[in-house]
Order: structure tokens, then C-alpha cells, then sequence
């Protein structure tokens, strides 16, 4: 027999069907003993039928439980977080934070102890994390080292982690800048990236020096690049184009790759804007004594020749070499205490003296290139501070650097001269435009 459920209303009204069916038959059997009309013969009744008045009627209800439906179900929430990497943090510090639970940290802990990622977690970075509602954790990933992705995912239960190559998005920017008393103070309130003041010094190393030449008044123009990981800067690129306008001259870059490779900035002409030499080996310092034929000893107390420059620096600045070389010389001579010489192609000698250290894994005979650090600042020696001794040697005399005429590298190659033009084309279009919006808010 098939039942179906009731409803509590069903069931009131079946209550109420059941008191008006007692009610009517009483009222039938009452008026059935009335010979009228002849009413009894309208009724047809079973031989031996009981009596309506012998039937027990009863009122009977079932409470009847309703089947459980299923209620569709609902996917877990999961909720990605993200964590910038503090000075001295650990990567267990950074899970606490994420709120990730015991049982993920310490199996995270276990799997990624021997990850170069992990190892390399620098002040500012930022780690993402996504997670469940209660801790657990489903991916991690951290952009670190040399545009590198760490990734971690879970997978039916299982850690699986992975470091590899990513492809940055780039973005350029263009920026101007008015020098009032310092190129840092004068890139800060343009709002740039130390790092591109350090490379506006750097491409620009040979034709001006930052240290003596700067003046109120000079402008720069800049167009460089930031690399963007999903969204969020990286790092900051290279510059593209540069113009720096120094005492009223103006001297322009622009970047471009060769076919065989190599790299640099170049006028807009196709010249080579890299020398032979850098007119300084310090990033940023200032000449505490110049080249001369008559300078008071501060150490010997008379007078005599000073045939370099010096410049006043802390003790562990890095000193660069200022053209490809070759060491000549690694070690401690008199007064220049301890002294590095590199000898360069043809009649060229540089020397760099009062050195605190040399750079790791200097001898001699090793090649070096321009840029390469070869020492630190120091005072050993007869100095009576912090200071480098640089000299620059022609045939063996010393001779004043800034009043040296020095060979450039060779310009652009005439197979990529066509290629050079149309790639920088819109580099040099992009400086002329904001030259003249600067112009313009001079007037």
C-alpha cells in the first residue's frame, strides 16, 4: 500500500472530514425510521448489517516524517592573502601571518628547507597566499632572484612545489627633474627610482663628471622602464632614453642592442656614448684633493706634488675599475698602502691606493672589466682619512684625468645602422617632448 505524507494542514482537514461523516450518518439513521415518502427503500442495505449505532468510529492520526532532501552543496570558500617580506623575517614568521595552519607550515617547512627561493627572501617583496577558511593552504607563489617564480600548489593532499623563469609585463614612464641641490634630492621629487639616478650617472660617466660638474639650474629628462609581475611592480628596468642638460649643454642616450649581442647607449647618431675610461671610479663621492704640482702634505707636512685625485669617501665604499684591464699590480706599497694598478690596452695605467681591502679572488694577471669592483675604500697608507688615491698613467707619467683626451668605443656598426634609427626613433621623439613641455613652463 502506498502512503502518502500529510501535510499538518492535510491533516487538520482529514480531522474535520472524518466529525462530518459521524455527524451525517447519525442524522441519516434518525431520519430513515420515518416512513415518508417511502425514504427507507432508497437505501440499499446489506442482510445482517449492524446497526449504525454498534460502529465505533475513531479518529486516527499518523504523524508521518518527511523525507530529507539534500541541500545543494556549497564549493568551500578560499581566500588569497598577501605578506611583504620584513627586514630579518623567516619564512616561518611569514606563514604565521598568512594564519596558515600547523599541520600546512610545518609540511611547507619540510619540502621547501632546500628552495633558492626561500633563501632569498628580500625586505619588500611580497609573498601570496591562498587559503581555505580554516588555514589549510592551497598555493603560494614569490617572485624573487632574477625574475624567477617560486610556486607551490596542492594537489590531492600533496605539496608540489617549482621554481621557474617568468615573463614580466613592461611599463614606461617618462619623467623630468630639475637639479636644485643634488641629483638624488632632484630624482626623489620627480618621483624615480634610486636606481635610475644610479644609471643616469653610469650612462652618462664619461662626459660628465656628478661629482664637480653639477650645477643649479641643469635638467634631465628620463624614459625608462618597470617590470610588472601580474599587475604588481617587480623591479624597476632599464633606462631607454636619457637627455641631461649640464651647464647649458645638452648630452642625449639612447638604448640599443646589436645583432651580435652586444649592448649600450648611443647619441642619437649612432656614437658610443661608453669611454674607454670612466671619469670616475666611485658611484658618488666628492674630490677632497685635486691634481696638482704644489699640495701641502697633511701626512709629511710640506709641500710637493699630488699626481692624482683623491676622493673622500666611508671606509667599504666599493671602488670600480675605470676601463678594461688587466692586474698589474695587487698589494701594499708605501705610502699608497694597500694598491691596485690594471694595465689597459696600449700606454694606459690606472692605480687605486689606500684601499681598506681588495675584491675577492684579485691577483694577478686577472682580466677585469670597466665597472668590475677590484677594492673598498680605506686609509691605509700615509692618509689621515678615508679616502682613494686614483691616478691615471700615460706611458708611465701620471697625468691629470680630466684633462686627458680618451679614446671612445666604436659607434654603431653601418649592418645595424638602419635598425638602429628606426628602434630609436620614437625614444628620441619621446625626450624632444618633454624638453619642450619643459621649456615651455619656464615661460
Amino acid at each position: 500500500m502506498l502512503f502518502m505524507p500529510f501535510s499538518s494542514k492535510q491533516r487538520i482537514l482529514a480531522q474535520k472530514s472524518s466529525k462530518l461523516t459521524k455527524k451525517t450518518i447519525r442524522w441519516l439513521v434518525a431520519f430513515s425510521s420515518l416512513p415518508l415518502f417511502g425514504i427507507v427503500t432508497a437505501f440499499g442495505i446489506a442482510p445482517n448489517t449492524p446497526s449504525f449505532e454498534e460502529v465505533q468510529v475513531e479518529d486516527v492520526v499518523l504523524d508521518l516524517s518527511l523525507p530529507e532532501f539534500a541541500s545543494e552543496a556549497q564549493s568551500p570558500q578560499t581566500f588569497w592573502h598577501q605578506e611583504s617580506i620584513r627586514r630579518g623575517d623567516t619564512i616561518a614568521a611569514i606563514l604565521n601571518r598568512l594564519e596558515i595552519n600547523h599541520q600546512d607550515s610545518n609540511e611547507f617547512l619540510r619540502i621547501a628547507r632546500d628552495s633558492r627561493a626561500m633563501r632569498q627572501l628580500k625586505p619588500g617583496k611580497t609573498i601570496h597566499a591562498q587559503t581555505s577558511s580554516d588555514g589549510e593552504l592551497l598555493s603560494l607563489r614569490y617572485s624573487f632572484g632574477n625574475e624567477e617564480l617560486f610556486l607551490l600548489e596542492k594537489t590531492d593532499q600533496v605539496f608540489r612545489i617549482s621554481e621557474q623563469p617568468i615573463e614580466l609585463d613592461s611599463q614606461i614612464h617618462m619623467k623630468s627633474g630639475v637639479i636644485m641641490s643634488s641629483l638624488f634630492a632632484a630624482t626623489d621629487n620627480a618621483d624615480m627610482p634610486n636606481n635610475i639616478a644610479v644609471q643616469l650617472t653610469e650612462i652618462f660617466a664619461s662626459d660628465i663628471d656628478f661629482y664637480r660638474d653639477l650645477r643649479q639650474g641643469d635638467h634631465f629628462t628620463i624614459v625608462y622602464e618597470t617590470l610588472l609581475d601580474n599587475g604588481e611592480r617587480a623591479k624597476t628596468g632599464r633606462i631607454l632614453a636619457a637627455e641631461f642638460v649640464n651647464k647649458g649643454k645638452s648630452h642625449q642616450a639612447v638604448y640599443f642592442r646589436a645583432s651580435n649581442g652586444d649592448d649600450g647607449y648611443y647619441t642619437p647618431e649612432g656614437d658610443s656614448l661608453r669611454k674607454a675610461f670612466l671619469r670616475s671610479p666611485l658611484a658618488f663621492s666628492r674630490i677632497s684633493s685635486g691634481f696638482t704640482n704644489a699640495r701641502f702634505h697633511p701626512v709629511l707636512k710640506e709641500w710637493r706634488a699630488h699626481k692624482g685625485i683623491d676622493y673622500a669617501a666611508p671606509t667599504g665604499t666599493p671602488v670600480k675599475a675605470t676601463a678594461n684591464g688587466i692586474v698589474a699590480f695587487s698589494g701594499s706599497q708605501n705610502g699608497y698602502g694597500n694598491l691596485v694598478i690594471l694595465r689597459h690596452n696600449g700606454k694606459y695605467e690606472t692605480a687605486y691606493g689606500h684601499l681598506s681591502r681588495f675584491a675577492s679572488g684579485l691577483s694577478k694577471g686577472k682580466r677585469i672589466n670597466q665597472g668590475d669592483v677590484i677594492g673598498y675604500v680605506g686609509s691605509t697608507g700615509m692618509a689621515t682619512g678615508p679616502h682613494l688615491h686614483y691616478e691615471l698613467r700615460v706611458d708611465g707619467a701620471q697625468r691629470d684625468p680630466s684633462r686627458v683626451i680618451l679614446p671612445s668605443a666604436p659607434p654603431i656598426a653601418k649592418k645595424d645602422l638602419k635598425k638602429f634609427e628606426e628602434g630609436t626613433k620614437s625614444l628620441v621623439a619621446r625626450l624632444n617632448i618633454m624638453r619642450n613641455i619643459h621649456y615651455a613652463s619656464l615661460n
